[in-house]
């Protein structure tokens, strides 16, 4: 979690895998963040994977920054990872970030003639 918003309004230039956050009203119970930027490469052929994403943060009082986001996504480009380790990690940090529940699905581009979806929940602990 970050108190201080550090790479809104500023020139980033790099990845970071961090997440930061934001205040949100109480009333707010979800937020969804959807996409179709995230790569990773398969850990055994190198190849690159290309997902649409869905996010879904469950808060009492914090959501994610979208930037911080978009870079935290970037930071996965050349990571060696398959899809259901991926989503895993992505659903532990939004859940350790936001002090709350994450759900996240991935869908893997179709290569080699076959889809993926994988769906996590992180903070369930």
């Amino acid at each position: 979690m970050s108190d201080e918003l550090t790479v809104l309004g500023r020139s980033v230039r790099a990845p970071l895998r961090r997440l930061e956050t934001i205040l949100v009203p109480s009333a707010v119970k979800q937020v969804t963040f959807r996409g179709d930027e995230l790569t990773a490469n398969c850990p055994v052929t190198g190849q690159p994977d290309f997902y649409d994403y869905e996010i879904h943060c469950h808060t009492h009082s914090r959501s994610l920054e979208s930037k911080s986001l978009k870079l935290y996504l970037w930071s996965w480009h050349d990571e060696g990872i398959f899809a259901e380790t991926l989503a895993a990690h992505i659903a532990d940090d939004v859940a350790h970030a936001i002090e709350g529940r994450s759900y996240v699905r991935l869908d893997q581009h179709v290569r080699g003639g076959i889809s993926l979806s994988v769906i996590a929940e992180g903070g369930l602990r």
